[in-house]
């Protein structure tokens, strides 16, 4: 008997634990948001939508190089004596920048200079031969065979003396290669050798470049190449330069595709005096063959789950979770296109944070309500700057002898990085 009264009573007590509320059980979103304590945000921290003009154009991709560049290689061969310049090294025109070896090259020099002197004896001699023998035919005392032969002579003479310096000039120039100087101004770019190497005919030995003519040498894809003009604007940036948007013109479209990627080659000048000092960094960016206009925004505005983009929307003093579609982006200003899911005029906040909650009530500051042109809060909404003294009169409502607790202020990024 005192056992079923203690199943008995085991039954009551489950059916009684079954039948109450679970305290921990969780709160619907709605129900969250409006027990959620208002956020107060600035100016700053909100961005009204407006229409806006970007660059469409097919994307150019390449590096930046010199125009006037120089690999200098050795024209003969002989041991790398000195180095005189390293890389980065600032030269002018006519700077000595590497010696190679020239003891052989002296020696033939100098038996050059002797076998030309020799010659020019010999002509000089057959010379006055001729001229004595010439005087003597004219008086009869000589045969013209004799004369004829003098004059032979002589021309073979004079022959030998100008093969003989031109061996003297080929010599020299030989010794002037040994002699590797610069042949524009600019800086070293490479510097290929060292001293003690030996050198080969053809091998590099230091490239220079004149870093006041860079350019812009990038490849379209063929698809768009029907797009190109002359003279059309080129936006890009430049690794290195995350800062700086360049600007350019193209100059040149060649008129052949590449082999390999069947891409065509374009060439970009430089508009202005900004440009790069540093040679063969990777370069992208758009060529503006139209302007289009659109509603712009920027990216740090963007929420994203998976393959899907939201915005948070401002309205009616609350804050909603609007899903939005984006079409191109412009790389120059890094704004996105959206062609769905908000209008002109609405209001998003620049850099939402991960705790907002759809619905929840947003409080702006007088700043933000100046700047939005909105004369007054929404209705109900308390507008707080700060913890106002006990029994002090707020908009919306009159507390007496109490004192508001300040509003939670959304933390946002920068608002220039959202620009």
């Amino acid at each position: 008997m005192l056992r079923l009264s203690l199943i008995a009573l085991v039954v009551a007590s489950l059916l009684a634990g079954c039948g109450k509320s679970s305290p921990d059980k969780k709160a619907s979103p709605a129900a969250e948001a409006a027990s959620a304590a208002s956020l107060l945000v600035s100016a700053e921290d909100v961005q009204t939508l407006g229409v806006s003009a970007y660059a469409s154009g097919p994307v150019i991709t390449g590096s930046i190089q010199p125009e006037r560049r120089a690999d200098l290689r050795a024209e003969l061969q002989a041991i790398v004596l000195q180095v005189y310049k390293e890389n980065g090294e600032r030269v002018k025109r006519g700077d000595l920048l590497v010696r190679l070896d020239d003891t052989a090259i002296r020696d033939t020099v100098q038996s050059a200079d002797e076998s030309a002197r020799a010659a020019s004896q010999s002509f000089e001699q057959a010379e006055r031969q001729y001229q004595r023998l010439k005087t003597l035919q004219a008086q009869g005392m000589s045969s013209i065979q004799a004369m004829e032969d003098a004059e032979i002579r002589r021309n073979n003479a004079q022959s030998d003396l100008v093969a003989a310096r031109a061996r003297v000039a080929t010599a020299r120039q030989q010794q002037q290669r040994t002699e590797v100087r610069a042949p524009f101004d600019g800086v070293v770019s490479d510097r290929k050798v060292s001293p003690g190497d030996s050198a080969q005919i053809g091998k590099e030995l230091i490239k220079v470049m004149d870093p006041a003519s860079m350019r812009f040498e990038g490849l379209v894809s063929a698809d768009r190449m029907s797009e190109l003009k002359l003279a059309q604007v080129v936006y890009f940036r430049v690794n290195g330069y995350p800062q700086v948007d360049f600007q350019g013109k193209v100059r040149r479209i060649a008129q052949a595709a590449n082999a390999n990627t069947r891409q065509v080659e374009v060439l970009v000048d430089f508009a202005g005096a900004q440009q790069p000092g540093v040679a063969g960094l990777y370069a992208e960016g758009r060529v503006q063959t139209n302007s289009v206009s659109a509603l712009m925004v920027a990216d740090s505005a963007l929420v994203r789950e998976g393959d899907k983009s939201f915005v948070w929307r401002v309205d009616g003093g609350k804050v909603a979770k609007t899903p939005v579609n984006l079409g191109a982006r412009d790389d120059r200003q890094g704004l996105y296109v959206v062609t769905s899911g908000v209008k002109q005029g609405d209001r998003i906040l620049r850099s939402p944070t991960s705790t907002l909650l759809d619905g929840q009530r947003v409080e702006l500051s007088k700043t933000a309500v100046s700047a939005a042109g909105t004369p007054s809060p929404a209705k109900g909404l308390t507008t707080t700057t700060g913890a106002p003294a006990a029994g002090s009169t707020t908009s919306g409502s009159t507390t007496s002898g109490s004192t508001a607790a300040p509003l939670p202020v959304l933390p946002v990024a920068s608002a220039a990085s959202a620009q």
